[in-house]
């Protein structure tokens, strides 16, 4: 949902950028521009026609009173509602269509977003040819089990890996606590309303589970809930910061026969994520923040990683510019998706409503940002493979021994 408002005194730019995404949404815009100025046309109209129904309604009072014939009044008030009730009508369908096509259109790509996915810098060694996390520690990932209480893509981790889970997740928070995020558990479960607001809503249903019995949904991401935590106020300080902890589910529509082996995707899975509400302003340089604390993640983590720009075809409805941390996996020699990062500009705020007062005066809609701070089970399979020894054990890093995970896990074999 875009400023159609705004864009109409200076539509170029936008169709332009709009464009960049190779989707087609550009000549949505300009339906939407069409059916905005149509709106526009026909609401004066309306409201005269209104006016005048109004007037004749009160002269045919006035003759009723005074005892006089009130027929010409009445023809009058009769001809000007039947084409009242016509163009109410057809305001009423113009600003459907309008709705339903504006719900469409997605964030214009900034200008330093990439074209293609782009490598910016990489971090790290990549180690050789070495074991998966399944031949590391396959007797601590049941996904026999998982596949026989849930279908395929679910497992069951246990013993040392439940540990290493949670010394990941409580070190992470803390991490985050000391970058200023606010630590929170949100709701998984979530209404269409907080969907569509973070544009998850009409862009990813294929991608989300819906409850039969209720208007909920399993959200795929905390950011979700972050995001509507604010939704329909004005907030009196920013920038506002959170890191929420959550299990995440995802149908992975599209997905079948990738990534089959083992927890790299999966139906259910944790996740920490950083939530950010800034000024427009400030929304660049927090994007670069986030990117930052990522990266100093996975540094403490002695993971190997790079940071790609992520192509704007593949950006997504909601985010004008993404990067992806890629971990380096040892098993598969090549760098995957760990983690990811977005900067959604307005977009998210115009749809929930959030806004601020800048230096007290009118409110204006605040931007939002989030980024990965843990994929949980995406960060152990790095954790395993990249610390792996010959002797197929693996030494976990200090920071999160400290946090109770084993200083050590034991081979599968």
């Amino acid at each position: 949902m875009l400023d159609l408002r705004a864009i109409g005194r200076d539509p170029e730019p936008v169709r332009l950028a709009l464009a960049r995404r190779g989707d087609g949404s550009e000549a949505r815009l300009d339906e939407a521009l069409e059916l905005y100025r149509r709106r526009n046309a026909l609401r004066p109209e309306l409201e005269a026609l209104q006016a005048r129904r109004n007037e004749a309604s009160a002269a045919i009072g006035r003759a009723k009173k005074a005892g006089e014939d009130a027929a010409e009044a009445i023809a009058e008030m009769q001809t000007v509602a039947a084409r009242v009730r016509e163009l109410d009508a057809e305001v009423d369908e113009v600003e459907a269509a309008l709705a339903r096509v504006n719900a469409t259109l997605p964030n214009p790509p900034l200008a330093s977003a990439a074209d293609v996915d782009t490598p910016l810098h990489s971090w790290g060694e990549g180690a050789p040819a070495g074991l998966d996390h399944l031949e590391l520690a396959g007797r601590l990932i049941d996904m026999e089990a998982g596949a026989k209480v849930a279908g395929s893509r679910f497992a069951y981790l246990k013993g040392d890996l439940v540990l290493l889970e949670l010394a990941l997740v409580r070190w992470a928070l803390e991490t985050l606590r000391g970058h200023g995020f606010e630590p929170v558990v949100p709701p998984v479960l979530v209404r269409e309303e907080a969907l569509f607001g973070t544009g998850f809503l009409p862009d990813t249903e294929q991608q989300i589970y819906r409850l039969a019995d209720d208007p909920l949904y399993l959200s795929g991401t905390s950011e979700v809930a972050l995001a509507s935590l604010h939704a329909g106020e004005i907030l009196d300080e920013l920038p506002r910061r959170y890191a929420g902890f959550s299990p995440c589910f995802r149908r992975e529509a599209g997905s079948a026969g990738r990534d089959t082996r083992g927890i790299f995707r999966v139906h259910q899975f944790d996740k920490v994520e950083m939530f950010s509400f800034v000024a427009a302003e400030d929304a660049e340089a927090e994007h670069e923040r986030l990117l930052a604390i990522e990266e100093e993640i996975l540094q403490t983590l002695a993971i190997p990683y790079r940071v790609v720009n992520i192509a704007v075809d593949d950006l997504g409805g909601s985010a004008a510019k993404k990067y992806d941390c890629e971990a380096w996996l040892p098993s598969q020699q090549r760098y995957r998706e760990l983690t990811s990062t977005s900067n959604t500009t307005d977009y998210q705020a115009r749809r929930l409503d959030i806004r601020h007062r800048p230096d007290g005066g009118r409110p204006a809609l605040v931007n939002t940002l989030n980024g990965t701070a843990v994929a949980v089970g995406r960060t152990i399979i790095a954790l395993l493979e990249t610390h792996q020894r010959d002797d197929a054990t693996v030494a976990i890093p200090e920071p999160l021994v400290a946090y109770g995970a084993p200083a050590v896990i034991g081979s599968a074999r």
